[in-house]
């Protein structure tokens, strides 16, 4: 099981948008999910650690340097409301989701 933090900006309205696709596409590929959060950067970039796969704007990838280096998958998104990009990233990034 996994567990997968959506973060943007301000913590309530891409990262929450995030967060409903994510439902969405955990249901929908029957992926293993343990918990799902949704947070600011600033939390996000404080808390990354604590989980398996952090989703954002691709745009922010950055801020999560120190997480990747501790083993966490970073994933940028173009479109945050697209099950189809998000369900490819994920399936990509080399977590195991089933």
């Amino acid at each position: 099981m996994v567990s997968i933090l959506a973060c943007c900006a301000n913590g309530s309205g891409t990262s929450l948008m995030m967060s409903m696709t994510l439902d969405k596409v955990i249901a929908a590929q029957g992926y293993k999910v343990s918990k799902t959060h949704h947070c600011s950067l600033s939390e996000g970039k404080n808390t990354s650690a604590n989980y398996d796969i952090v989703l954002c704007p691709q745009n922010f990838t950055s801020m999560f340097a120190d997480a990747e280096k501790k083993g966490v998958k970073v994933i940028g998104l173009k479109n945050v409301m697209s099950q189809k990009e998000m369900t490819e990233k994920l399936e990509t990034c080399g977590a195991d989701l089933k």
